[in-house]
């Protein structure tokens, strides 16, 4: 089922890209109501079936799959004959490879002058890093991302998400929609150069740039904010204090002052003040949060309009009350995992795209030229 008023409905994708950002960012379209035929090796596939079914279920489910050796010509000929029907293609190749293949975009565009290619790399197309290999590690590493200290205490230490390849399919998915509605009101096509290192860049360096002069006293940067941070608690769990405006800071001076006076200290009073004793500040945090076990804060904390929230487990997390309610996430057979919606509200509706996940090549070459013939 497809929303009834996207402008998305009738737009065709050929995804060539595996693993996660190509991926990520055509399902995230085809939620939206966009058609993706997911082109992929013969023999071995998207790379990601090999992680798991509920690995590469959880970026491809609602797609067909179509086999296809673009390494042999004949099957160039297929995919060029389908590139003649659909909107845009989507490819995760290292920069060259396209090209080398026959299918960059001028090949593309002789076919179809309307055509999107959108070709997601690690670091783009040009500069001198475009044939570095890479993944997301690599790509936090050179866009500042632990440039940035944030804890009094800082440390590095790998992100619990993959951030840089989650920030090239979104913006994927936004260049993808503008490009492929563009094309379709002039006519004319355009090739997108989505770089990962760029997307992540784009997030890091606004706070980075402040960053700048304290490498020496990474605590004195104004990015370190000592009671904006996670401490732990008596059980070895941990809580998140989000504290930035100073009426937060109040609020909790003012709940926990009496059991523990040190909060009242007039020099913490201020947001500058606080910045001029982040130590001392910290520390004191520390030594009151360890005081009690996470379930107890939690507790002391109900019903106070103060930024305080238990870091919650991979068991919590689904059976969180905002999470159930809000009906992000759906849960689908066990061996299925789970399926995460479009994380937008439509007020006139989204429906949820298809739970079905594609076999390998289980669309043939006839029912493919359907859908970018037929049903366009």
């Amino acid at each position: 089922m497809k929303p009834q008023w996207s402008c998305l409905n009738d737009v065709r994708i050929l995804d060539l890209s595996q693993l996660l950002p190509g991926p990520h960012a055509t399902s995230l379209l085809l939620q939206l109501g966009a058609d993706v035929i997911k082109v992929e090796p013969p023999e071995s596939g998207d790379g990601s079936r090999s992680l798991g079914a509920s690995v590469f279920a959880m970026f491809n489910r609602g797609k067909r799959s179509l086999a296809l050796d673009l390494g042999n010509a004949a099957d160039r000929e297929v995919f060029l004959d389908l590139v003649r029907g659909c909107d845009a293609v989507v490819e995760g190749f290292r920069p060259g490879v396209m090209s080398r293949l026959g299918l960059g975009y001028e090949a593309l565009a002789k076919v179809n002058p309307a055509i999107v290619l959108c070709s997601i790399s690690g670091f783009g197309e040009s500069g001198p890093y475009a044939d570095r290999p890479g993944h997301d590690l690599n790509y936090l590493a050179l866009a500042g991302y632990w440039a940035v200290p944030v804890q009094v205490e800082d440390r590095i230490s790998r992100p619990r998400v993959r951030l840089s390849d989650h920030a090239a399919s979104c913006h994927a998915a936004l260049a993808l929609a503008v490009a492929i509605m563009s094309a379709r009101q002039h006519g004319q096509g355009q090739h997108l150069d989505v770089s990962i290192h760029d997307s992540i860049l784009s997030w890091s360096a606004p706070m980075a740039w402040l960053a700048r002069g304290f490498e020496a006293d990474p605590t004195a940067s104004p990015t370190v904010l000592p009671d904006n941070d996670l401490f732990e608690t008596w059980d070895g769990r941990h809580l998140a204090l989000g504290i930035l405006e100073n009426k937060f800071w109040l609020g909790l001076r003012d709940a926990l002052g009496g059991e523990f006076p040190a909060l009242l200290d007039e020099r913490f009073a201020t947001r500058a003040g606080r910045y001029r004793n982040k130590g001392e500040v910290n520390a004191l945090l520390k030594t009151v949060f360890k005081s009690r076990t996470l379930a107890e804060w939690d507790h002391a904390f109900s019903g106070l309009e103060l930024p305080v929230s238990p870091v919650l487990n991979a068991r919590e997390l689904f059976d969180d009350p905002h999470v159930t309610a809000r009906g992000t996430v759906r849960q689908l057979p066990a061996e299925q995992g789970i399926g995460v919606r479009f994380p937008v509200k439509f007020s006139l509706g989204l429906p949820d795209a298809s739970e079905r996940v594609p076999e390998l090549g289980e669309l043939s070459l006839a029912a493919a030229r359907r859908v970018f013939a037929d049903e366009g």
